[in-house]
């Protein structure tokens, strides 16, 4: 895909990201003490659109909605809406996993639906049920078919988790090779490998075997699925050392304590790390990267604002809120 594709689509980016929520924004959003503090400073952010009555009780369907005009505005405006799909995939196969395990149990999770832009929930719904879709791309009705041929063995739920990530890994890889942008599929595999990374921790943790170590870790990242599998019969102490003399060791050593693993630092430092090869982007005048780049800020920025309004309902001091805030880029 020629980069000169992207000439319309980038300066359309640029200022969409002068909508970004700037660190000052969200300063005075830890800062304020009541709900009515929080919706003044929103007052002057595109957020504004969403203030009303319900705002306070109702802010989770504000911010869906949010990221779905975004997603759709933008797989309207680039030249493959694929490219988006590199992104919002993670919410396509969330989408899976809910629809599929409604399916089965006979309940309806419909309150738990994420939007990507791209599939709507009464297409997927419909995927799930029949394995027929004109708008899903033939390897996610590859990985429905998988699940269906499973439960129709089992009736561990698990199990569907399982189908779907690994399909989730694999066709990131694809899409990253078949695009052609080297940037790109440096952070998809930068991604599939601390995924693994912590899959296998938490294999560990929990005992388990080294065959079921190989169904839900991905072979698609840098770092051989092999390797991560011969850690079952070790202990945590060895993963421990391995990650830490890997690429990764520097990144991801304030995570550990010895034997202590504090994983909700983990999945900062995850996020922060990929949000720093994504901003890399940010001065690319072609190709898709500031278009993924803006759509991780605009992902990011909707997770730091969750984190706010529910931390502030639950009573969060604003240090509890700040050491689990993602990192946003000043516009």
């Amino acid at each position: 895909m020629a980069k000169q594709m992207y000439h319309q689509l980038n300066p359309l980016i640029r200022l969409k990201e002068n909508e970004l929520l700037t660190p000052d924004v969200f300063q005075q959003l830890l800062e304020a003490k009541d709900f009515k503090k929080i919706e003044g400073v929103l007052a002057a952010t595109v957020y504004n659109r969403y203030l009303d009555d319900n705002f306070p009780k109702d802010f989770e369907k504000a911010l869906n909605q949010e990221l779905l005009s975004t997603f759709e505005e933008l797989a309207e405006a680039a030249p493959d809406r694929y490219l988006v799909w590199v992104y919002t995939m993670r919410y396509t196969l969330h989408n899976l996993k809910v629809f599929t395990k409604a399916f089965y149990v006979g309940e309806n999770y419909d309150h738990l639906y994420l939007p990507d832009g791209l599939f709507s929930m009464e297409e997927l719904k419909h995927a799930v049920e029949t394995g027929i879709s004109s708008e899903l791309p033939e390897n996610i009705l590859r990985s429905i078919a998988k699940v269906k041929a499973y439960m129709e063995e089992s009736h561990i739920l698990q199990g569907i988790d399982v189908i779907y990530d690994r399909h989730f890994l694999k066709e990131q890889r694809r899409l990253g090779e078949t695009l052609g942008y080297p940037e790109l599929l440096e952070e998809i595999i930068a991604f599939i490998d601390l995924t693994n990374l912590v899959t296998t921790l938490r294999c560990l943790e929990q005992g388990r075997s080294q065959g079921f170590m190989s169904t839900v870790l991905s072979s698609s990242g840098s770092i051989e699925k092999s390797q991560w599998m011969s850690f079952a019969e070790k202990s945590l102490s060895e993963l421990t050392a391995f990650i830490l003399s890997s690429a990764y060791g520097d990144l991801l050593a304030p995570v550990f304590d010895g034997d202590a693993i504090d994983y909700a630092r983990l999945d900062v430092i995850k996020d922060n790390y990929l949000t720093g090869m994504y901003e890399k982007a940010r001065t690319t005048a072609f190709g898709p990267l500031p278009l993924l780049a803006f759509l991780n800020a605009k992902d990011i920025e909707v997770k730091n604002l969750r984190l706010i309004l529910v931390g502030k309902r639950s009573g969060f001091t604003k240090e509890q809120l700040q050491e689990r805030m993602r990192v946003t880029y000043d516009v």
